[in-house]
């Protein structure tokens, strides 16, 4: 019955015409029809989510990541969720000219995510290593290094070293760098010869900051515009990739909790030289130790942006308290790490001509007293203060929201306001 439902309106939204095409009238009309469609997942999915989640996943059996599951979930029931032809098709327009029929996705797991069985179920599906990190690590240990192209990895002492090497866009953060990025962290924990982890950005050849290191330039705004960032990715990379950082990686067999569970983990250390932006303050506030060069700065400009700054909102009051997370969400205050606000973010602000010593010096001491020790205070400060059903409840509300700012026009006109990014090169 939803089915015939949903195709009938998807038939009589493109006899509306492509989105850039329709007058105010067909707009209006097209809005409409999306809206009551929208409405009628949410009351689909409100009795339904355990059901369906549970025949995607023989009954919670098997573990299945959120990029096939919500194209498993299109094919179970035709109209829920947009096809994989279907967001191919408007990955090719610019995210301004798109009629956001990825709303879907995040409609679907936000219902997911807000049913406690199922959403913990897929916390722990995204916590696993990825399949390509079994090869991944082979070639680490047998080469002593890794190259993934958007990150590497590297053995410093008793650390992995994970280098972002976006380099064309300041290491920022986007389509293209998202599996190599997740596949070096699965490396860096799983790697048996370090006890630690270190989270770094290559050196930037060219441009304004020719031969400087940048830590990370948060989302790729230029992408962003022209329509090439998925919705998908900001769910994968907050409870994937970033996540892993936070939590370590789940075992199949028993659940990633820090009561009755068990994980696979290490300290990570943070390193920000220049600057971290948006992504790259979010991932300050998911390591245990951060070191920062005086020069460096956070901003989180999500106002700038229009859309919502990952796991920000549910951690950077942790840090600083509520009116300057406001101020930083909201407002966006820049936070010069060589202050009293950045010091609360940042365990030791440096000279940044002594960033490699002062990695060296850090990584002796968080290993001096043994990996077991730090790793069980990680875990019962972690259970004091985000548990993973916190995290869990935050996720779901964070894919609705991110996907209706995802396709709001204000995020088009916040672009261009801000970023000039119809003047950008994609």
């Amino acid at each position: 019955h939803f089915t015939a439902y949903w195709l009938e309106a998807k038939q009589r939204l493109a006899r509306l015409g492509p989105r850039p095409k329709r007058d105010p009238a067909t707009f209006e009309a097209a809005e409409a029809l999306k809206q009551a469609a929208r409405d009628a997942r949410f009351v689909f999915l409100r009795r339904h989510a355990r059901t369906l989640y549970d025949r995607l996943t023989s009954a919670r059996a098997k573990f299945v990541r959120i990029e096939r599951l919500a194209y498993d979930a299109a094919e179970m029931v035709p109209g829920l969720v947009p096809t994989s032809a279907e967001v191919a098709a408007e990955a090719e327009l610019r995210q301004a000219d798109k009629d956001g029929c990825e709303i879907d996705q995040g409609i679907l797991f936000n219902q997911f995510l807000a049913d406690p069985v199922c959403g913990l179920h897929l916390c722990h599906a995204m916590l696993l290593p990825r399949e390509e990190s079994t090869e991944a690590l082979a070639k680490f240990l047998r080469d002593g290094k890794l190259d993934l192209g958007f990150a590497k990895v590297e053995r410093q002492g008793k650390a992995a070293v994970l280098l972002l090497a976006n380099k064309r866009f300041l290491n920022s953060e986007d389509n293209s760098t998202q599996p190599a990025t997740e596949i070096a962290a699965d490396v860096c924990i799983l790697d048996p010869q370090s006890q630690v982890a270190v989270l770094r950005g290559e050196v930037v050849p060219e441009g304004k900051y020719a031969g400087r290191r940048i830590f990370n330039a948060g989302i790729n705004l230029t992408h962003l515009y022209y329509g090439k960032i998925p919705f998908l990715w900001f769910l994968v990379r907050d409870l994937g990739f970033v996540n892993k950082m936070m939590r370590g990686l789940a075992r199949p067999e028993v659940p990633p909790d820090e009561v009755a569970g068990d994980s696979i983990e290490k300290l990570w250390i943070s390193a920000v030289e220049t600057f971290a932006i948006g992504g790259g303050c979010q991932i300050l506030l998911a390591t245990d130790f951060n070191i920062a060069g005086r020069d460096a700065y956070l901003t989180l400009p999500a106002r700038k942006e229009g859309i919502i700054p990952a796991m920000a909102n549910l951690r950077l009051a942790r840090f600083v308290g509520d009116r300057i997370a406001r101020q930083a969400i909201m407002y966006e205050r820049r936070i010069d790490c060589d202050s009293d606000v950045g010091r609360m973010i940042c365990d030791e602000v440096i000279d940044p001509n002594e960033m490699d010593q002062t990695i060296a010096r850090v990584i002796d001491r968080l290993t001096g007293s043994g990996a077991v020790g730090a790793i069980g205070n990680r875990r019962a400060l972690r259970l004091s203060t985000e548990p993973l059903d916190t995290f869990r409840r935050y996720a779901a509300l964070y894919a609705r929201e991110q996907a209706l700012c995802h396709f709001s026009p204000a995020l088009i006109s916040n672009l261009e306001l801000f970023w000039n990014a119809q003047n950008r090169r994609a």
